[in-house]
C-alpha cells in the first residue's frame, strides 16, 4: 500500500467536508430569501440545489502491461454545480404588493422553512461524521508513529 492509498481517507473526508459546507451555505440563503419576491434577476427568488457527483479514479492495477485491470476506486465527492428548484412558486392573495399581478396575486419563493431546516441539520450531522473519520485518522497516525518511534 502506498501513501497515496493511504492518505485518500482524508482526501475523501475533506471533499464531504467542503460539499456540505455547500449544502449548508446554499440552504442559509433559501432560509434568508424566503419571503424575497425579487431577485438579482428580476423574478421571484427560487429555492437552491446543492448537486453532488461522486469523484471516481482509475487504479491500473496487474503484473504486466498487457494485463491491465482497471477498477474505479472512490475519492470523494464534488459540487457538480447549484440548481434551482423548479417546483411551482406558490401565489398569495395580496392586492397591496408591488409585485401583485392584475387580480392581486403575489408570487412567492418556492422555499420551505422546515424542508431547509431538515437539510441543514442533515448537512450539519455529515459535516460532523466527515470530520470524526478526519481525527480518528489523526489518532490512528499518531498511534502508529508512537509504536514506531517505540521499536527504533
Amino acid at each position: 500500500m502506498g501513501f497515496g492509498n493511504l492518505f485518500s481517507a482524508t482526501g475523501i473526508s475533506s471533499s464531504g467536508l467542503s460539499a456540505e459546507r455547500m449544502r449548508m451555505e446554499v440552504a442559509a440563503n433559501n432560509i434568508a430569501n424566503a419571503h424575497s419576491t425579487r431577485s438579482s434577476d428580476g423574478g421571484t427568488f427560487r429555492r437552491q440545489q446543492v448537486v453532488f457527483s461522486t469523484a471516481m479514479e482509475q487504479l491500473a492495477s496487474g503484473a504486466s502491461a498487457g494485463n491491465v485491470h482497471r477498477s474505479p476506486v472512490l475519492g470523494g465527492v464534488n459540487v457538480v454545480g447549484v440548481v434551482p428548484d423548479d417546483s411551482p412558486l406558490p401565489k398569495i392573495l395580496n392586492p397591496g404588493h408591488p409585485d401583485a399581478d392584475a387580480d392581486g396575486y403575489v408570487e412567492m419563493p418556492n422555499v420551505s422553512l422546515p424542508t431547509e431546516m431538515i437539510d441543514l441539520m442533515t448537512a450539519n450531522r455529515a459535516y460532523e461524521a466527515n470530520l470524526k473519520s478526519l481525527q480518528v485518522f489523526r489518532q490512528m497516525a499518531e498511534q502508529s508513529l508512537g509504536l514506531m518511534r517505540a521499536n527504533v
